[in-house]
């Protein structure tokens, strides 16, 4: 199969509410759709989340990037992922959402061609996987009530958005440990928050409250990496890296300073599966976990992190619960989630067939 044409569009996404979290508040959300056509009128599909705050890409400089590298890829073979690939990455740098929405489109071509659900093609090692829930940055009453509706629901881990004052932190954490039943686990995310000595001191005072905290994300600046390994190194709590990781050479960093105990990894930060894989592997040779993760994405984006997500065991949690804060499914196809489980579909590439709502954009 050749590549014949990209069409672009983007798809409306209302939030059920405001999305809060300690640097941002998010209405509406923007995302771009990409579909890959062959001569043989096959489509690949994929798509792009704006994380202007984390990765810089806006929705203009998607469409920027997506129309420089939509000549270079045309009439390329769909088999010749290493050339696509390296195409993508030459024509320019960066632009990680661009390249992660055109990444899981030729991989979805790749699936369909061969008849194969791309999590099988990528290891295969289960079909299913439980994610936490976000617990959104608001009052204390807010987030109890989030968290007990959570509870309800059947959720076991709570990921909680703390904001940057770390004294009103643990006052939330405290009482939301308080309100919770025994089994339920927290994990923090500090959005980088906190400098290092601060992290240090409230994460030890964390342990000293009994609070059994899971891991905590991202506690300092990004490019902090000194302080995350030393935040790292005096904390007996697990610390997740995530911004600080935008791609496979920020985690050869960690990897190689042992800066974190946890990677977590999303494909619009690294570009996509490709880039993706590289980090896994990294990580799985000296023994450094993996979380999957996403932005406010689709099913499309979230269909995508779960099919990488059940296919490695080195993936050992998923934060994978943004499509549940749509009103609406626009999505056909793709992953089944039952509240805390997400089960990838057994048809061949990501098992999307249509999107509804898709309004082309011409580049």
């Amino acid at each position: 199969m050749r590549i014949t044409d990209i069409k672009v569009g983007k798809i409306d996404l209302p939030l059920k509410r405001t999305y809060k979290r300690a640097q941002r508040i998010i209405e509406t959300p923007e995302e771009i759709v990409v579909k890959v056509i062959t001569d043989d009128g096959e489509i690949g599909i994929g798509s792009a989340a704006t994380t202007s705050q984390i990765t810089g890409d806006t929705e203009d400089s998607i469409l920027g990037a997506l129309k420089l590298i939509k000549p270079k890829i045309i009439g390329m073979e769909t088999d010749d992922t290493e050339g696509i690939f390296k195409a993508i990455d030459k024509t320019i740098v960066n632009n990680s959402a661009a390249k992660a929405a055109l990444d899981m489109a030729v991989y979805d071509l790749f699936g369909k061609k061969y008849g194969i659900p791309l999590y099988k093609f990528f290891g295969g090692y289960r079909d299913e996987i439980e994610t936490d829930i976000t617990i959104n940055f608001g009052t204390v009453e807010e987030m109890v009530t989030s968290a007990l509706d959570a509870m309800m629901k059947g959720y076991t881990h709570l990921k909680i958005k703390v904001g940057k004052d770390s004294e009103i932190a643990l006052e939330r954490l405290n009482a939301l440990k308080k309100a919770v039943r025994k089994g339920i686990t927290l994990r923090i995310d500090a959005d980088q928050g906190w400098r290092p000595k601060e992290a240090v001191r409230t994460i030890r005072k964390m342990e000293d409250m009994g609070l059994d905290i899971d891991f905590v994300e991202q506690p300092v600046k990004a490019w902090d990496y000194d302080g995350l390994k030393y935040v790292t190194d005096n904390v007996e709590t697990e610390i997740l890296a995530d911004e600080s990781v935008q791609g496979a050479p920020d985690a050869l960093k960690i990897i190689q300073t042992r800066g974190a105990d946890l990677i977590n990894i999303k494909l619009m930060k690294c570009g996509g599966f490709n880039n993706a894989i590289k980090i896994i592997n990294m990580a799985e040779i000296v023994g450094i976990k993996c979380m999957m993760g996403c932005m406010l994405e689709s099913k499309i984006g979230i269909t995508a992190a779960a099919s990488l997500a059940v296919a490695r065991r080195n993936m050992i949690k998923a934060d994978l619960d943004t499509m549940l804060m749509f009103k609406e499914d626009s999505i056909v196809g793709g992953v089944n989630i039952d509240k805390k489980i997400i089960k990838v579909s057994n048809d061949p590439g990501l098992g999307i067939h249509e999107v509804n709502g898709w309004n082309e954009i011409i580049l």
